[in-house]
């Protein structure tokens, strides 16, 4: 038996999406730039695909620009806001638990000159409203927030975020990384009112290497590529088009009873944490199963027992989950994310995420915690002795 629990790091492509690929690499395969009617019609496809998505975002499709992906979206957004709003000041703040796109861009900038404030956040995973509020000033160009942890699931809270930082200063631009959140939480980026928010593919069932950024209408932003004035001038490069076609059945499929969706994979995941709770003795469960917590996502402890281990005896057994991140896992060293929450060593050092879709099921849970339940017991007697 094969079950796949790491869909925080990627999924599996749904076949609706392998056909619409398939069909532009072999049916559709002209150039959306060329004015042949080979090209044309890709052109209408690709609008098609473009005009979706911001239906799904809930914004106008002229404020959608298709990326590589989730690093290169916030890349482009952070970077593209940060010069050129360069004039208006210095200082930047993100959160001490982003992903690697998002921190290690602040790093470099901080490197060049800006000044970057890191917010902190709390045993449970969020940033405190009041640091964040004392931290804005009339030098603060820029604020980039994930609005749901790929690590342990929590929600930030967009709005009081977004209504503190336009008290403070109004000039101040916001970015969202909702690259864990589309598809699993029900928003709007005309509700949130931020600048731009990040999108990819291969977190709800579409291919790798395409993704998206909203960027709100009249949103001032510099590219990071020049050439031939695709994507409004913002994204240069002819547009992967198999991945947009990809992209736009991935984006059909998921607002396709969207509630109905995130209901069942809710369920999963209390169903999953009741299980873990009931058949495991020793644990530490970092993810909560409120409203605050993505659906999805579950991060839990097993004392005694490096995550790394665990990870593969699960592998043996045809279980597919992960130590954390998918970009930081084959790093040395703890997780940022745990370790910016105060969690103990121990606890960081034997931290699995489970993560979840809704083509999962009870009896694949069932299995898994069996597994686990299993390979810890044998594992901890084996260090004990």
């Amino acid at each position: 038996m094969e079950v796949y629990l790491d869909n925080a790091a990627t999924t599996k492509p749904a076949d609706e999406v392998v056909d619409a690929m398939v069909k532009s690499l072999k049916v559709m395969y002209g150039n959306p730039s060329s004015l042949h009617r080979k090209g044309v019609e890709v052109e209408k496809e690709i609008k098609k695909v473009r005009k979706l998505l911001a239906k799904a975002l809930g914004c106008n499709e002229k404020e959608v620009i298709f990326t590589s992906g989730g690093t290169e979206a916030n890349n482009l957004a952070i970077r593209g806001l940060v010069k050129a709003n360069s004039r208006k000041g210095n200082h930047l703040i993100t959160s001490k638990i982003e992903h690697k796109s998002v921190l290690s861009l602040f790093q470099q900038l901080e490197e060049e000159g800006y000044k970057v404030t890191y917010l902190d956040v709390d045993a449970k995973g969020f940033i405190s409203l009041e640091k964040l509020e004392e931290s804005v000033t009339k030098d603060t160009i820029l604020v980039s927030v994930m609005q749901v942890n790929n690590e342990v699931g929590s929600i930030q809270p967009i709005k009081e975020i977004v209504k503190i930082i336009k008290g403070k200063n109004s000039d101040t631009r916001i970015h969202i990384d909702g690259v864990q959140s589309f598809g699993k939480l029900k928003y709007s980026v005309k509700d949130l009112e931020v600048d731009s928010l990040s999108i990819s593919a291969h977190k709800f069932h579409g291919p790798k290497g395409i993704g998206a950024l909203y960027i709100k209408n009249n949103v001032r932003m510099m590219p990071l590529m020049v050439g031939g004035g695709q994507e409004s001038e913002l994204r240069a490069g002819t547009e992967n088009v198999p991945g947009i076609f990809g992209l736009g059945e991935a984006v059909r499929l998921s607002f396709e009873e969207q509630e109905k969706k995130i209901d069942k994979i809710r369920k999963l995941k209390k169903y999953l944490i009741d299980t873990l709770k009931e058949n495991l003795e020793d644990i530490h469960i970092s993810t909560e199963e409120s409203e605050q917590y993505a659906p999805h996502i579950v991060n839990v402890s097993l004392k005694g027992v490096r995550s790394e281990i665990m990870l593969h005896s699960l592998e043996s057994d045809g279980i597919y989950i992960s130590s954390g991140s998918a970009c930081s896992s084959k790093k040395r060293g703890y997780s940022h994310v745990l370790e910016a929450m105060g969690m103990k060593e121990n606890h960081i050092d034997s931290a699995i995420r489970i993560s979840l879709s809704y083509i999962n099921t009870v009896e694949e849970i069932d299995y898994a915690v069996g597994s686990i339940k299993k390979h810890l017991n044998s594992l901890r007697k084996i260090i004990r002795r």
